[in-house]
Parts: structure tokens; C-alpha cells; sequence
């Protein structure tokens, strides 16, 4: 071996050895940054015990009038339950803007079950029977609480209740990456969802009022986020598998055509709490009837008119007259006994031995108020017109006779509100159609 073969490897023995001590020495300095920076130089206020007399004391006048002035915004969220459908998801709760707050759950007390017999339509199951009892059963319906580590801007994002319901709509939650116009949502599976039989409700939440609202024909409007609901019951029945699997498949549609992600809950509860929710509307599905006939003459259709016209009833499209309240909700109506319907061009020749004074108990608020006042207005009816007060069977209806109707109103009404369907509800009114 030379001696320049000799003097290389000495430089390169020395260069490895040198490089070896260079990043020793750089790993080094680097720990030693690396703990200053990151050692604390304060007291934890959780872990470590305030110090007497220093500024985190909690004890002093100050902290201790503002820790008093947080307790009084705290709002805890309640979480409730309907003994009634099962699926996994429900009504959004509030939470108030600003710090943080976490939901505090209180048990609901247990239901009461009441008793009354119909009136009319007799039903088959008794109210309050069909529904499931148990809180902690998967037929019950929790309301949700807004998750608290939501931004606190998007606390006031109160889940449709009012629009939408997990009580009574299987319910599809979309989400897209850029806005969707209204017409786009609406006509991406319209020829699809026209197959289906049971109503399909839309709402969207929109950005600049940060409130939910439906999403109709003439909106012009861009969502981020939408629902759509399928409706589980009405009056024609529970939703079969055949269009909710539609319904399931179209909305997945949906989502691949909007670019959407879009959460669905599983089938066969909605199936199951269809049949429940079925099951107790059709025990509390009452409709009362009053009758008016005639004694000897019959009633002539011009008299009829003014007498239900003073009233502030009008006929409407199914041949009848109608009392609204100030919100356009029907309160009563007035029917004719006989096959042919009223109108304003027949009343002027048409006359008839009986009419009928009706109404729909689960589709009416504060039903024994609105009962009494269609009570009133029969027998008002009844005296200009010189007929008689009767119920179904024809048998002269007196206040003793009335007494126990108005009570099974109540009951029956009672009933709805414990299930979380009070009656004359937007929710209620939808199911009863």
C-alpha cells in the first residue's frame, strides 16, 4: 500500500468520525432548544392549587361575581323522548351562543295512559296502546342536542322540527361542496319520486337568514345543505318497503348527481316504526259530528248560506263550508246530509232535511274550546232554522249528552300531546291528511 492510498484512508476515516461528532453536537443543541421552548412558565390553573391572595384565587370578590354571571347563561339542553318510532336521530335542541356548553340530560317522567272511547269512527286500539312505553327501547325518539364542540357561530342552527321530524319523515341529510339551486335539487329525481305514494317533503337551510325553510317550485334559491322526507303515515296508511326502497335508492341518485354526501338511516326501523306510528293514529282518529235537521220543512239553501256566511264560513272546493281560524287552519266544517254538495250557484235553489256540523279532532288545537264554539253554532242553526239538535243515531243531543263528547275530546287530545303529536300541529296536521 502507498502512502497516498494510506493518507486518503486517514481522511476518510477522519471525515465520517467528524461528521459523526457534528450531528451528535447538532442533536444535542436542538434537545436543549426544544425544552426551553416548550417548558411552562406558568401554573396550570386546572392541575395546580391557587396560590392565597394571587390573582387566580377564585375566591376574591371579582372572579367570583363573574363565575357567578356564567352560571346565569348556562342553558342546559334537555334531551326528550316520544314513546313512538324508531329511529336514531330526532329533533334538534338549542344551545347558546358563546362558550361552550355541555348538555345536561334529564329522564322524562313516565307516561300517563289515558283512557276514552271515540265518538265517531270507533277505533281500534286505544289511545295511547300501539306506542311503544319503554324510554330506553329503540321505538322511542330522543331529541338531539347540538354536539358542543360545534363553532359557536353555528349554534343557532336549529335542526326543521317544525318542517321535517324523525317522528313522523324517514329523513335523507345532504351536504355539498358548492351550493345546489333549488330547481336543480327539485327536478334531479322528480320522475323517480312521482312513483312514490306518500308525500315528500324538501328544506333547505339557508346561509344569509341561518334558518331552515321548504324548498319550493318558485324558489330561487342555492342550498349547501338540505333534507328530504319521506313521510312514514297518513290517513291511507304506513309506508311499505316498496317506495321507501324508491325513495332510498333515489336519494343516493341524488347525492351522485349533486356531488353530494348524503347520510341515510337503515330501513327496516323506519319500516317498524311506521307500522307503531300507524298503529297509534289510527287509535286517536276521531271525528264528531253534530247534526241539525229538519222538523217538518226543509232547509232552503239561501237561508243556509246566510246563516253560515254571518258565521265567517265559506264553501270551498269539496262542497262544503269551512271555519278558519286567523292562520288559515280549519277549525270546522259544515256538510250537507244529502248526496249533493253545496255551492254558491245551487244555494240559491237547493235546499236539503239535514246538515252536519263536523270535526276533525286531531287536526284541530285546543279542541274542547273549538267544540264548544261548534256546539254554539249548531244550535244557532238549529233555533233560526226550526230544526233539531241530534247525534248520529237521531237522538235529540241535550248539554248532559254533549258533557261527556267534550271530556273525550280533552282525552283524546291528552293523549297526542304525551306522544310529542300535539293536535292542530304542523307535524300532526301532515300525518292526518
Amino acid at each position: 500500500m502507498t502512502e497516498l492510498q494510506t493518507g486518503l484512508i486517514g481522511l476518510g476515516a477522519a471525515a465520517v468520525i467528524g461528521v459523526a461528532a457534528y450531528n451528535k453536537w447538532q442533536e444535542y443543541r436542538h434537545r436543549k432548544l426544544a425544552e426551553q421552548v416548550l417548558q411552562s412558565h406558568h401554573a396550570d390553573v386546572l392541575l395546580d392549587a391557587p396560590q392565597a391572595g394571587g390573582a387566580g384565587d377564585l375566591s376574591s370578590g371579582v372572579e367570583e361575581d363573574r363565575f357567578e354571571a356564567d352560571e346565569e347563561t348556562t342553558i342546559h339542553a334537555a334531551s326528550t323522548t316520544v314513546n313512538s318510532p324508531a329511529i336514531d336521530e330526532s329533533r334538534g335542541g338549542h344551545a347558546l351562543r358563546g362558550e361552550r356548553i355541555e348538555p345536561v340530560m334529564h329522564p322524562d317522567p313516565e307516561p300517563q295512559e289515558e283512557e276514552a272511547s271515540p265518538i265517531r269512527h270507533e277505533p281500534t286500539v286505544a289511545p295511547g296502546e300501539g306506542m311503544a312505553t319503554q324510554r330506553a327501547e329503540p321505538g322511542t325518539l330522543p331529541v338531539p342536542a347540538r354536539r358542543p364542540d360545534e363553532p359557536k357561530e353555528a349554534r343557532n342552527d336549529a335542526e326543521p322540527v317544525d318542517l321535517l321530524s324523525p317522528l313522523i319523515d324517514y329523513l335523507a341529510s345532504f351536504e355539498t361542496v358548492e351550493p345546489a339551486a333549488a330547481s336543480q335539487i327539485l327536478e334531479a329525481q322528480r320522475d323517480v319520486l312521482a312513483r312514490i305514494r306518500k308525500p315528500v317533503h324538501w328544506v333547505g337551510y339557508n346561509e344569509l337568514s341561518r334558518e331552515w325553510e321548504p324548498i319550493v317550485e318558485d324558489n330561487e334559491g342555492e342550498y349547501r345543505r338540505f333534507r328530504v322526507g319521506l313521510q312514514l303515515v297518513d290517513r291511507q296508511g304506513p309506508l311499505d318497503e316498496s317506495d321507501l326502497s324508491v325513495f332510498h335508492i333515489a336519494m343516493q341518485d341524488l347525492a351522485t348527481d349533486l356531488m353530494a354526501i348524503v347520510e341515510l338511516p337503515t330501513r327496516q326501523p323506519a319500516l317498524d316504526t311506521a307500522a307503531k306510528l300507524d298503529e297509534f293514529c289510527v287509535s286517536v282518529d276521531i271525528q264528531i259530528g253534530i247534526n241539525v235537521i229538519s222538523q217538518e220543512r226543509p232547509f232552503p239553501g239561501t237561508k243556509l248560506r246566510a246563516l253560515a256566511e254571518a258565521a265567517g264560513m265559506v264553501i270551498d272546493g269539496d262542497g262544503c263550508f269551512v271555519r278558519r281560524d286567523d292562520e288559515g287552519n280549519v277549525l270546522f266544517t259544515l256538510h250537507n246530509q244529502e248526496a249533493q254538495g253545496f255551492s254558491a250557484e245551487l244555494m240559491k235553489s237547493m235546499s236539503t232535511h239535514g246538515i252536519t256540523f263536523l270535526l276533525d279532532v286531531p287536526r284541530v288545537s285546543h279542541g274542547e274550546r273549538v267544540f264548544n264554539q261548534m256546539v254554539d253554532l249548531a244550535r244557532r242553526f238549529s233555533d233560526v232554522l226550526r230544526g233539531s239538535l241530534v247525534d248520529d243515531n237521531r237522538q235529540p243531543l241535550s248539554e248532559g249528552g254533549l258533557e261527556p263528547i267534550r271530556r273525550q275530546v280533552g282525552q283524546y287530545q291528552s293523549v297526542m300531546a304525551g306522544q310529542g303529536l300535539p293536535a292542530g300541529g304542523p307535524l300532526t296536521r301532515r300525518l292526518f291528511s
